[in-house]
């Protein structure tokens, strides 16, 4: 039962901030006892899916993802919280095969084809963090119909794609060629970077390499 309430809140069949049926409803949906319905909706609260409130009923948890395991954080608010005016640009986007590292990150073949999206994140109009994203829209459809020049793709998914689990790794690099020429630093400078996949039911989500400007901290809860 748990299965199947999870691909209800990753497909959007439920949306964010939308009651769900109460537990005697579900049980009869699902022909179980009660207690075995109350036992899954807590197992999906304890992943930060749901908001279970007594006498309030149960309801989709707003941008859940941020609750899971591993709390993504938004760039943008990460900018503001420093006291810098948030602006980002959409270097490059398209859809292209990807590489073998892609692959190995996601596990999906080489050559698959995904959305690549390249970004720049400024505060007070310098470079903060350049984001290198492919996106896999076999497993989230709905990404079809963003605009990231609007909304950029960081928030978007902390906002529209709940994930089931998470893979991340920091480490140091020294900036390449376009490390150096987005961040506006010198090549070979020392960069903290972020690799981080997330996937739901339906396989890999995202895969995204963050490259952080010296001196800036990512924070990343849990």
């Amino acid at each position: 039962m748990a299965a199947e309430v999870r691909r209800r809140i990753v497909e959007r069949e439920w949306l964010q901030g939308d009651r769900i049926p109460d537990e005697a409803d579900l049980a009869v949906e699902f022909g179980a006892a009660r207690a075995t319905v109350n036992k899954a909706l807590q197992l999906l609260a304890d992943e930060g899916l749901l908001d279970r409130k007594r006498r309030a009923g149960t309801r989709i948890a707003v941008n859940p993802v941020r609750k899971a395991t591993f709390s993504i954080p938004i760039v943008r608010e990460q900018i503001e919280a420093e006291g810098m005016v948030y602006s980002h640009r959409v270097i490059a986007q398209r859809d292209s095969p990807i590489p073998e590292d892609v692959s190995a990150r996601t596990g999906l073949p080489e050559g698959s084809i995904l959305t690549h999206l390249r970004a720049v994140h400024y505060g007070d109009g310098k470079p903060f963090q350049f984001e290198d994203r492919w996106i896999n829209r076999a497993a989230l459809p709905q990404v079809a119909g963003a605009d990231f020049r609007a909304l950029n793709a960081n928030e978007w998914l902390v906002q529209n794609a709940p994930y089931l689990h998470a893979d991340v790794e920091f480490t140091a690099a020294n900036a390449d060629a376009r490390d150096a020429r987005m961040l506006q630093v010198r090549r070979g400078q020392a960069l903290l970077i972020l690799h981080r996949t997330t996937w739901n039911d339906l396989g890999p989500i995202t895969t995204v390499r963050l490259a952080c400007h010296p001196g800036y901290v990512m924070s990343a809860a849990s």
